[in-house]
């Protein structure tokens, strides 16, 4: 059958052509691009998958962006702190040269707190110089921001702490266990030492010796009839820096000897080497402390309880022992790792150092500092960096850097002139209490050294934050976008093979269809030959 107004192979023909061009548009905008999805139409599934993981490899990148810039502030705190430390390590040294007094003329002493005073500025100086684009990095800028401290709370450090935005967090402490000092009641009977027995004439030739030892080493003393409780607790007390234990005087009877410090580390030793014949009548011996309560300064005020060795039993002339205990707390649900009074916890939202107070004495109204103490709250501060690629505080890292000015390191408790006071670096000035030319010079290496200390501390934990947060980090990161990148590719990316496959194909169809359409045209012609 022939027809000339409607030619169907042509329009056939031209269907089948317009579809090969159209893939032939296809493959050489693919090859042309590098892209198997260029809109929407190529995969619509695809391209909703290839976008989310565009955004995640821009987040990626720059999370990496951060860590790298992390690594950089801090590489820059770490370098003032170096220098810090460097000029710390002179300073003790100028301490231990100045104690040398016999060999030293005052001119010399004096030339050495120059140079301390000089010293004192230059740390000063790089705190408040240490930088990072304007952003001071050690005189405390970086720092967390605290209020409502506790009474009970001596000192606390904010190493880190993870706050949403605008918000709070308060720190807490459950004390289930007491921190406790080391140590015995000696009991004596009276307020002098009562040698030789009742009645007896050579009670003046006797000598009560007892060897007193602790955490710092022993020494043995010796005492005669008639020594005042007076004179013991002195003479205990000039040895405490070498043995750390201290005495006092307790119920007008007796001695409370007791550890410098709390803690396990910390312990009483006492060993009576010699009674000196002071004879075992009732409440004469040495005591434990009240069970559970160290600070209580006797059994009880009455001594009638049972000694735990009087002077002159096997028991004592072996020695007895007695060993401190380390607080045991909870911190907000945490339990705490603790050495005396100080406990600290170290999770990824909160790490904190607390130090609680204690009195030691039976005039403690606390002794035993058992329950729940509302340390302080954290407003704010501290060093955030993001180092996720999604913004929360989950991926947010939190890290305090203290202001390292003289007035703020150092912090030791120092005996000067009979009272106890806490002293920084600062104090080390002249004119102050603890210079080299008339001021103490034991409590300045004391105070030195904890300055030393913190800034090691500091610097080491520092460093953790580089090596094993911020490199493990960029690491990751790294992994996860070369993870992304390929998984992206196989989506949105086009496989030249494939494609090159298709445009040789398209290119044949197209020439094809093009000739079967040129065919088609031209057979309504045959109706020519009908018409003769």
């Amino acid at each position: 059958m022939t027809r000339i107004n409607t030619n169907v192979a042509s329009l056939l023909s031209q269907r089948v052509l317009r579809g090969n061009s159209r893939e032939l548009n296809v493959a050489l905008e693919r090859l042309s691009t590098g892209l198997r999805i260029n809109r929407g139409k190529d995969d619509p599934a695809g391209l909703i998958a290839s976008e989310n993981l565009r955004s995640e490899k821009v987040a990626l990148a720059a999370a990496i962006g951060n860590s790298q810039r992390a690594d950089q502030v801090v590489n820059i705190a770490e370098g003032g702190l170096t220098e810090i430390s460097s000029i710390l390590q002179e300073l003790q040294g100028l301490i231990t040269t100045t104690a040398n007094d016999a060999g030293l003329s005052t001119e010399e002493r004096e030339a050495n707190q120059l140079q301390i005073d000089s010293i004192l500025q230059t740390i000063d100086r790089v705190a408040a110089a240490t930088s990072f684009q304007g952003l001071k990095l050690l005189n405390g800028n970086l720092d967390y921001t605290t209020q409502n401290v506790s009474a009970n709370v001596d000192a606390f450090r904010v190493n880190g702490a993870k706050l949403g935005f605008g918000q709070t967090l308060d720190v807490n402490v459950l004390v289930t266990g007491s921190a406790q000092v080391g140590g015995f009641f000696l009991s004596f009977g009276a307020n002098n030492l009562d040698l030789g027995g009742a009645g007896a004439s050579n009670g003046a030739n006797n000598q009560f010796i007892i060897e007193i030892a602790g955490a710092e080493g022993s020494r043995e003393l010796s005492f005669s009839s008639g020594a005042t409780l007076a004179d013991i607790t002195t003479a205990i007390n000039t040895f405490t820096a070498v043995t750390g234990v201290k005495a006092s005087v307790s119920n007008t009877t007796g001695i409370r000897l007791e550890s410098a410090d709390f803690g396990s580390d910390e312990f009483v030793s006492v060993k009576v080497s010699d009674d000196g014949n002071i004879g075992a009548a009732s409440a004469i011996g040495v005591y434990d402390f009240v069970s559970g309560n160290a600070l209580a300064a006797d059994p009880d005020s009455g001594g009638t309880n049972t000694p735990l060795s009087t002077f002159g039993s096997v028991t004592a002339q072996n020695g007895v022992t007695d060993a401190g205990l380390d607080v045991q707390a909870t911190v907000n649900g945490i339990i705490a790792t603790s050495k005396g009074t100080e406990l600290s916890i170290n999770t990824d939202f909160l790490d904190v150092e607390i130090d609680l107070v204690y009195n030691t004495g039976s005039s403690d109204p606390n002794a035993s500092k058992l329950g729940l103490v509302a340390a302080f709250q954290i407003t704010g501060g501290g060093a955030d960096f993001m180092l996720a690629p999604r913004v929360d505080i989950g991926g947010k890292v939190s890290l305090g850097i203290k202001d390292v000015a003289v007035r703020n390191v150092g912090r030791a408790t120092v005996d000067v002139s009979g009272t106890l006071n806490t002293y920084f670096l600062a104090d080390l000035a002249t004119g102050r209490d603890l210079n080299l030319v008339d001021g103490n010079l034991e409590g300045a290496q004391e105070v030195v050294g904890k300055a030393i200390q913190e800034l090691g501390a500091l610097r080491g934990r520092l460093g953790a934050f580089q090596r094993n947060t911020i490199g493990a980090t960029i690491r990751s990161l790294g992994v996860s976008l070369e993870n992304t990148t390929a998984a992206e590719s196989v989506i949105r990316d086009a496989d030249f093979a494939a494609e090159t496959s298709q445009l040789t194909r398209g290119q044949i169809l197209v020439q094809s269809a093009t000739n079967v359409l040129g065919l088609s045209n031209s057979q309504p012609q045959a109706v020519l030959q009908l018409l003769g």
